[in-house]
């Protein structure tokens, strides 16, 4: 199909953005367009104004800051696999962002439209939880931070408020015991999570001393899974730890998603599964 007639602006600062933003309420930001544009040719999405921050040079970067890193949000999926600092402090970065669509889409796509869109078998929420990343958000009452385990919130939705654009996400500075690992089991065809799972660890003298473990596709919005957490905290780095926390994942009060790709057994199944694989992973067995 064809979108709905939509005037188009390409804004050079992000004072402009939400200046434009601000006196348009129904206008939609674009920054790489691939969820934006397909849900407007199908008519979800019909709105009266696109503003274009891609090339606003303030929002492309990423440097270092306080032994972390900061991602601007134009930064590309490109940008940010290929960067040599974040392939070193965060392999789950580099992991996420080479399993995302093709060539085409990590050369345009942008990890703050892939967050701000919240899709829930989006690859960067997961990873973000689970590296206790803080989105850096600017809107009409100016700066604020959130973190991204208070950022995903549901659906599609986010705790982003009217008028509000991301900015960039902080990394924080990883211990020298941090590793971290994603892996995922993908629709062939979109390369989105059915199931994806990100872990970050601590393991001091052979001990997980600290434990993040976040999924995607599973439920609504990417999610903290404290379960598996807490299995592995204060026990040793080995098989039979990994296998007995694995096995909590998904489990509990949790809606686990159900489609023509996969049913909720499956799912759950799959949760696990991955959560091993990527553990497996972080702990170097």
């Amino acid at each position: 199909m064809i979108p709905q007639k939509v005037d188009y602006k390409r804004a050079g600062s992000v004072a402009e953005a939400l200046s434009l933003l601000s006196a348009n309420p129904d206008a939609k930001i674009l920054a790489g367009g691939h969820s934006l544009i397909p849900a407007m040719k199908l008519r979800l999405n019909s709105p009266s104004l696109l503003i274009d921050i891609a090339r606003i040079s303030e929002l492309r970067f990423i440097h270092e800051q306080d032994g972390g890193v900061k991602i601007g949000a134009a930064s590309t999926h490109h940008d940010i696999v290929s960067n040599a600092t974040i392939r070193e402090l965060y392999p789950a970065m580099a992991e996420a962002g080479e399993l995302i669509g093709d060539t085409q889409v990590r050369n345009v796509g942008t990890i703050g439209g892939s967050i701000a869109h919240a899709d829930p078998s989006a690859d960067w929420p997961a990873v973000l939880l689970a590296l206790g990343a803080t989105i850096n958000v600017e809107g009409p009452a100016g700066a604020h931070d959130i973190p991204a385990s208070e950022f995903f919130t549901g659906f599609f939705s986010t705790a982003l408020e009217e008028g509000e654009i991301v900015t960039a996400i902080t990394l924080p500075a990883p211990s020298a015991a941090h590793q971290s690992a994603y892996k995922k089991f993908m629709q062939p065809a979109s390369r989105f999570a059915i199931v994806g799972c990100a872990v970050a660890i601590v393991a001091d003298g052979g001990t997980i001393t600290d434990a993040k473990v976040a999924f995607t596709g599973v439920s609504d919005a990417a999610f903290l899974d404290e379960a598996v957490a807490a299995a592995l905290i204060g026990q040793p780095a080995i098989p039979e730890t990994i296998e007995a926390a694995a096995n909590a994942a998904a489990e509990g009060d949790i809606h686990i998603n159900e489609d023509h790709f996969a049913s909720q057994a499956y799912r759950k199944h799959l949760a696990k599964v991955y959560a091993k694989r990527a553990l497996v992973e972080a702990c170097g067995l």
